[in-house]
């Protein structure tokens, strides 16, 4: 795989470049050959999440311009957890943490080449650390941190007054040892994170030039904010997870698919692999004509095509357009209209007997009254499974039930509700 000689310029167009070492040395060293790089995950949830992908993404790139991965799940520093800035860390316990090491170990993997020259490693630093004696870490490691710099670190002092434990304080000591046994056991010479890491990054890198005289880079991507500063990765119903059993495709195509008109190109950059090109160009249209949506679409479609798979978001795309009357219902599947109805509102009834077109309108808060429901339906406004009614009277029938579960009502054009049957 050729190396891409312009990947630092490409990285920095895309705006995941926030800090870094010396500019100079580290785009020499990508132009100049194969680098081994680290980034790291801490099982702190069983799942990886937005901020997770956006390192993903960022060591795909790599990868692609001939890079070499190492990837480095945190069975140990799992166990600890980085400083946060208010507040100390609940500790799992090990049988937690190791569970969570292997469920994120698989969502990574499928992201990355593990064969060929530059095949991915994958790497756990409790094999490293857990035998390493108190005495031989603070000889060996904690002699090389000031205690100085260590408290200069903006989330130690913004916690040093409410207080916070050694454990969450010596994190940087943990995760700088992790880099330098990656330089010395497999010449790892770059390691990239989140910005909110940056302390770390330099940490490791500091304590490979004390500790063996070597030199090392690293570069942090920024955090993915909102128009308002405020931290992306939380929805309504929580955290913007990447497992589907934490939150359905469905759910995750429409996150990417309703951002804020000023962050959606800023995201096509960073969560794409769409060219320069190709971007560009969305941007134009998205500036001219926004009511085409069309650099939202595309930022829905390829994300989730990239977590998900081709397949599942052309059956979302399918289940969105049928849920407006474009498309056929039953063929979309119980899991993937379920996800859809339960996103856009749905509500549960009793199935012995099923209530009424007029009762479900009302309860489904797609009508106010009896009264207007009725009259709607008179007007030709209401519809079951895409299906006009036309009888103020009519009963849904068992055979009408989607999946044996669903019913789908819509009120005009525009509004559409769920209906689970138990």
């Amino acid at each position: 795989m050729p190396i891409d000689t312009t990947l630092l310029d490409d990285l920095e167009w895309r705006g995941l470049v926030a800090h870094s070492t010396d500019r100079d040395a580290l785009s020499e060293a990508l132009a100049t050959g194969s680098v081994r790089y680290y980034v790291g995950f801490d099982p702190t949830a069983p799942s990886l999440h937005m901020g997770n992908l956006l390192q993903i993404v960022t060591a795909m790139r790599l990868q692609r311009a001939g890079h070499t991965p190492y990837v480095l799940v945190g069975g140990a520093t799992g166990l600890i957890g980085d400083p946060r800035d208010s507040g100390e860390r609940t500790l799992n316990s090990l049988d937690t943490v190791n569970d969570w090491v292997r469920r994120v170990r698989g969502q990574i993997e499928p992201f990355l080449s593990f064969e060929g020259d530059n095949g991915a490693t994958m790497v756990n630093n409790y094999d490293w650390t857990a035998s390493l004696s108190t005495i031989d870490f603070l000889r060996d490691i904690g002699k090389h941190f000031p205690v100085n710099r260590m408290l200069a670190r903006d989330v130690v002092k913004r916690r040093l007054e409410d207080g916070i434990s050694y454990t969450e304080f010596s994190y940087v000591l943990l995760q700088s040892m992790d880099f330098l046994n990656l330089y010395r056991d497999h010449g790892v010479t770059l390691q990239f994170g989140g910005s909110d890491q940056w302390g770390n990054l330099t940490g490791g890198v500091e304590l490979i030039r004390r500790a063996d005289g070597g030199r090392a880079h690293a570069f942090a991507t920024p955090l993915i904010t909102k128009a308002d500063g405020t931290k992306y990765g939380k929805t309504e119903g929580g955290a913007l997870w990447l497992d589907p059993e934490m939150m359905s495709p469905y759910s995750f195509f429409q996150f990417w698919l309703n951002v804020e008109d000023e962050k959606v190109i800023e995201l096509l950059k960073a969560f794409t692999f769409l060219s320069r090109a190709e971007i560009e160009e969305l941007e134009a249209t998205h500036a001219e004509k926004p009511f085409l949506r069309a650099a939202h679409k595309a930022l829905a479609e390829q994300v989730t095509t990239l977590v998900h798979g081709a397949e599942e978001t052309e059956r979302i795309k399918a289940a969105s357009a049928a849920l407006f009357g474009g498309g056929e219902l039953a063929g979309l599947g119980g899991e993937t209209l379920g996800a859809a109805l339960r996103e856009a509102g749905a509500i549960t009834v009793d199935g012995d007997p099923l209530p009424s077109v007029v009762d479900l309108l009302v309860e489904t808060g797609l009508a106010k009254s009896k009264g207007e429901a009725r009259r709607t339906i008179g007007e030709g406004g209401a519809y079951v499974n895409n299906v006009r009614v036309e009888d103020t009277d009519a009963v849904p029938a068992r055979a009408d039930l989607i999946d044996g579960a669903w019913l789908v009502l819509r009120w005009g054009k525009k509004k559409f509700a769920g209906v689970e049957v138990r």
